[in-house]
């Protein structure tokens, strides 16, 4: 179920759409073919709309840039995944997920969405040797080969500055999967170029997501969105409360009597505009 700090950025989007006259989109990034069900989805618009939020593009109302579910969208990643074979600028990889962790020498909790340690360089194949030709039904890891030493950067709506060094910060990173399913970074790219997103809103965990992806826009000739990371929702502790904590789903919230404008409250309590 949609957890609460999924509805906190959702906000934040919402409030810097209307601050700045633009169009709120609602896309359902649904791949992860394991976790993902209808009922979830339906049950997330419901929760949202409960909550009061109104967006002008959707799966349930539509819009020009339909689909807007990713499950729909595998054409466009396709076509994406092909300009980068044609460009050269992706490799196949054999090597496993603990591959890489444990030649990283990396916890293997992921941090945020795609997120990964430094692809070992000696796992990676030569520039010149040939590539294979992509399968019609890809059956291998594709990764795209970042331009090491390169310094990316960019300027975040709320944390100013952020910039980070290919091949140092973050590594190759996959494009799609061995079970013919685009990965995050590409969909996202692929989905906010076409459908005209001029800034992104999302959680401060998907900072080095935000590296990869400039990459991706470069090498597919588009024009990169403002992007905007908000604060992670932490206990008194300080700890992340992730997605897992089912009590802080919005379902759970509003079964418990939680009022709408008491969670909007809260979340107007850690907003703020561009610094």
């Amino acid at each position: 179920m949609l957890h609460l700090g999924h509805a906190r950025t959702f906000w934040f989007a919402a409030q810097r759409a209307k601050e700045r006259g633009g169009d709120l989109i609602l896309r359902i990034d649904d791949l992860d073919r394991a976790r993902i069900r209808p009922e979830y989805t339906d049950a997330a618009i419901e929760d949202l709309r409960w909550l009061g939020f109104r967006w002008t593009e959707g799966p349930d109302i539509g819009g020009q840039h339909a689909p807007y579910r990713q499950s729909e969208r595998t054409r466009f990643y396709r076509q994406a995944l092909e300009q980068l074979h044609e460009a050269g600028l992706v490799f196949p990889c054999h090597r496993s997920r603990r591959d890489v962790f444990e030649a990283a020498g990396a916890p293997h909790e992921p941090q945020g969405e795609g997120d990964e340690p430094v692809y070992p360089l000696g796992f990676r194949p030569p520039a010149s040797q040939p590539l294979p030709p992509l399968q019609e039904k890809v059956s291998v890891n594709w990764r795209f080969r970042v331009p090491d030493g390169e310094t990316v950067s960019f300027v975040d709506g709320r944390l100013g500055p952020q910039q980070s060094i290919a091949g140092v910060g973050f590594g190759d990173f996959l494009v799609w999967r061995k079970d013919n399913t685009p990965a995050y970074q590409l969909a996202c790219v692929v989905d906010d170029a076409s459908m005209g997103v001029t800034e992104v809103v999302r959680g401060a965990d998907l900072v080095t997501s935000t590296y990869r992806q400039l990459l991706l826009y470069r090498a597919l000739n588009c024009r990169a969105p403002a992007f905007y990371h908000c604060p992670l929702m932490t206990d008194e502790n300080g700890v992340r409360l992730a997605k897992r904590h089912d009590a802080l789903s919005l379902r759970a919230l509003r079964e418990r009597g939680v009022a709408p404008a008491d969670l909007i409250r809260e979340f107007s309590s850690h907003y703020r505009t561009s610094p």
